[in-house]
């Protein structure tokens, strides 16, 4: 520090703090919300926390100046961290036979209150359905909407709230479901649904999951030091909802007699206790086959994955891809996999 000039000391000191927030940030998945919701909250800031120090990494490089070892150790000592939220192409041989394609979208409503000023985005949504024509389509925040024929797949579960309008989750499927149901979340319109879905090669569950919501805008939302506070308070609150909603989720997937697909809108990220915990034994189609950030929701200011397509050992992850279709303030995500290692 003594060889630093001012700039560069005060720098250092920001670098330390990121460094020591990124660091916390670690502990985050093993700590439940309902013992620290504020702390819990930190699991949104930790994309930017790793791009901070990696930034910080780098310009301490290109000064060769010992500082670098700071933000690269801790980047090193999270590696998972790190490698949750950027991936290199992989270039492994794909397995085709008994593949299976999943869609999950939250499509918001498919526009109905005009968020997006554009009149058409329902009928996009559909056309861009159509072109990627997976075999089961997952959505949150699904309204059957007049314009919206989904008729070209032959079986479908909905589970709708609302009176004037309604609206909710549903599970679209081109093979015969046998059985379906929902794991109701109390005092919210989220919740979970599942289909049993007998495909050419087995039967599977697919669930399809919605947890709390942030209800947050990035376009109008202002991030004033007052109105800062109480967007934490409210993440605090959100988070320890979704804590009880992912035990009874836990609960109800305990019994599923069929190996599983699991979807869904988290509201939260890969490095928080709910994501933790929904993802024991299952594997994360992103990590097995994803490639960039696979950013997945519309946040202006740092990449932040909160959609997931989650798949047992059984599977094997083909593909996973996230498109840039700007039709919600989700992105659509698809996932190709297929039975065996």
């Amino acid at each position: 520090m003594k060889k630093l000039n001012f700039v560069d000391k005060l720098l250092f000191v920001v670098n330390s703090i990121f460094a020591a927030l990124l660091i916390l940030s670690y502990f985050l998945p093993f700590i439940p919300p309902h013992i620290s919701p504020l702390l819990a909250v930190l699991s949104l800031a930790v994309p930017f926390l790793i791009l901070s120090n990696l930034l910080f990494f780098l310009f301490w490089f290109l000064k060769m100046k010992r500082q670098l070892l700071l933000s690269f150790l801790v980047l090193l000592i999270g590696f998972n961290h790190v490698n949750s939220l950027f991936k290199f192409p992989d270039t492994t041989t794909l397995n085709e036979q008994n593949q299976f394609s999943v869609m999950n979208y939250n499509v918001r409503l498919f526009n109905l209150y005009s968020w997006i000023d554009d009149h058409n985005i329902e009928v996009d949504i559909m056309k861009f359905i159509e072109s990627q024509a997976p075999d089961v389509i997952s959505f949150q925040e699904y309204h059957p909407h007049l314009n919206v024929d989904l008729s070209f797949y032959k079986f479908k579960y909905e589970k709708l709230s609302g009176n004037r309008v309604k609206y909710g989750q549903a599970i679209f499927s081109k093979y015969p479901i046998i059985n379906s149901g929902s794991v109701e979340f109390t005092n919210t319109a989220n919740n979970a649904i599942y289909a049993d879905i007998v495909t050419s090669f087995d039967t599977i569950r697919v669930y399809n999951i919605h947890l709390q919501s942030l209800r947050l805008d990035t376009e109008k939302e202002e991030f004033t030091k007052d109105n800062s506070s109480r967007l934490l308070k409210r993440f605090g609150e959100t988070f320890k909802m979704q804590e009880t909603q992912t035990e009874l989720f836990l609960n109800h997937k305990k019994l599923s007699p069929y190996k599983l697909v699991v979807c869904g809108d988290f509201n939260n990220t890969a490095y928080s206790y709910v994501y933790k915990k929904i993802t024991e034994n299952l594997k994360d189609s992103f990590n097995e086959a994803g490639h960039g950030f696979g950013r997945t929701w519309n946040f202006k200011y740092f990449p932040i994955r909160i959609d997931f397509i989650l798949v047992d050992n059984s599977f094997k992850v083909n593909t996973f891809e996230v498109f840039n279709q700007n039709y919600s303030d989700h992105f659509p995500i698809i996932s190709k996999m297929s039975l065996g290692q």
